[in-house]
């Protein structure tokens, strides 16, 4: 009677233990798909047995034949289909990539949040729930990469719109240099100072890949950086810490480089003030170039009121300060030329602190300037060097997210290099 029982009791256990290990793995299946939908405007089927690279499209770069939506219902309504390719897209054809979709956006690449009300906006699989922003404005390209949909996705970086969503994602996000890759055929921002093309993968093999559809030849210097510096201790990184960033991610990522064996050597406040004033700079020329680009759809039905409030006070601040601001470019640039003469790279977080949850009633333009004041991504476009977002897992002991993000910054034309530390952060120990 006493094993009978206990056998029972036993049985009993391990179907309710089977039940919820069912129910969890039905739970988390659930929230996977529900990430997925709203991450492409326009998704193509891939063919049964396709070996060739997926590649996803940020839905404000040309693609021949679909209108470019940039994110906007009156756009989508409006436009023509283009009548070209973007030229980013050229190698990505040469070499016969399968397009797999072109991805959401927010409207007209302006927001941060990652929100999009007319297509949706896609929901970030971070924290496992749904909970956590997307991130902008890159947020399907971002979310199309985590969730396996595609291989690489192109995403647009006016004032962090790859990092940040890379970070809001767990991925990596490659800025390039301000110039390197062709804007011409998407659609502009900043296109005479901020705007950029450029890769993002969940790992680096695939983020080497995406950056030799953009750069011919890249691989190759891929290789050489590789080569040149082979291990962590090799290079040296210059570690910027900013009042505001959440404790638990500075200790993450100087936990992250010390296990690594990454050269680091502090840098001081003076830039660090330089530093803040080019991050201020930036954000009034990202401004002032959205109202420069943009003002003619502040009288369209179809543009949200959140974009047309961005537009507007990007009027104000081309008024006001958006002169004075370039005035100060050479100077910052003068600046990280001196730093790179004494370290390989710059190493901040990519975000103050972890993505916040999306709003329960959804964004709002108090909420859109939260985020943006959360980047520490505004002052690397300004002035136009290369960075990457690279994903750091976080400390186990009271965690909200698995991981957070650590922006690498190099001088301009580094992206090899950038790409090779961000290969050694990945090296298990």
């Amino acid at each position: 009677m006493g094993n009978n029982a206990t056998k029972r009791g036993m049985k009993i256990l391990f179907t309710l233990l089977l039940g919820c290990l069912s129910a969890c793995t039905a739970t988390q299946e659930s929230q996977l798909r529900r990430a997925r939908e709203h991450a492409f405007i326009s998704r193509w089927q891939v063919p049964t047995g396709n070996r060739e690279l997926r590649l996803a499209v940020k839905d404000n770069i040309d693609m021949k034949g679909w209108v470019t939506s940039a994110g906007s219902e009156y756009l989508a309504k409006n436009s023509p289909p283009a009548e070209a390719d973007a030229p980013c897209l050229g190698l990505a054809r040469e070499r016969g990539v399968q397009f797999v979709g072109k991805t959401n956006l927010t409207e007209f690449a302006v927001t941060v949040s990652g929100e999009n009300r007319y297509f949706g906006s896609p929901k970030s699989f971070l924290d496992g729930q749904n909970y956590v922003i997307p991130g902008g404005s890159s947020s399907g390209s971002g979310i199309a990469v985590a969730t396996g949909m595609a291989d690489v996705a192109f995403g647009t970086d006016t004032g962090g719109s790859i990092r940040v969503p890379a970070a809001c994602s767990g991925i990596y996000g490659l800025k390039t240099t301000f110039g390197l890759v062709s804007t011409r055929g998407v659609f502009p921002i900043s296109p005479k100072h901020l705007d950029t093309v450029g890769p993002m993968a969940r790992d680096i093999r695939y983020l080497v890949r995406g950056m030799d559809l953009l750069q011919r030849g890249f691989s190759a210097l891929y290789q050489r950086a590789v080569a040149e510096k082979p291990l962590a201790r090799h290079i040296t990184i210059g570690r910027l810490y900013l009042d505001g960033t959440s404790p638990e991610i500075d200790e993450a990522i100087d936990a992250e480089l010390r296990a690594k064996h990454f050269r680091v050597v502090r840098l001081d406040d003076r830039f660090k003030l330089k530093w803040l004033q080019a991050e201020d700079d930036g954000k009034v020329v990202a401004l002032g170039d959205s109202w420069q680009s943009d003002q003619k759809y502040l009288d369209k039905k179809g543009v949200s009121l959140l974009t047309k409030l961005v537009i507007m006070a990007g009027e104000l601040e081309y008024r006001g300060n958006y002169k004075a601001a370039l005035q100060r470019k050479t100077a910052w640039q003068r600046e990280l030329r001196d730093v790179f003469k004494q370290v390989d790279l710059i190493a901040v977080p990519t975000l103050q602190d972890l993505p916040p949850r999306m709003p329960f009633w959804g964004s709002n333009a108090v909420f859109e300037w939260h985020v943006f004041d959360m980047q520490n991504t505004v002052a690397v476009n300004f002035a136009g060097n290369p960075a990457l977002a690279v994903p750091i897992p976080m400390p186990a002991r009271g965690k909200s997210l698995p991981i957070t993000s650590l922006q690498l910054i190099g001088p301009p034309l580094s992206e090899a290099e950038l790409i090779n530390a961000g290969r050694l952060l990945a090296t298990p120990l």
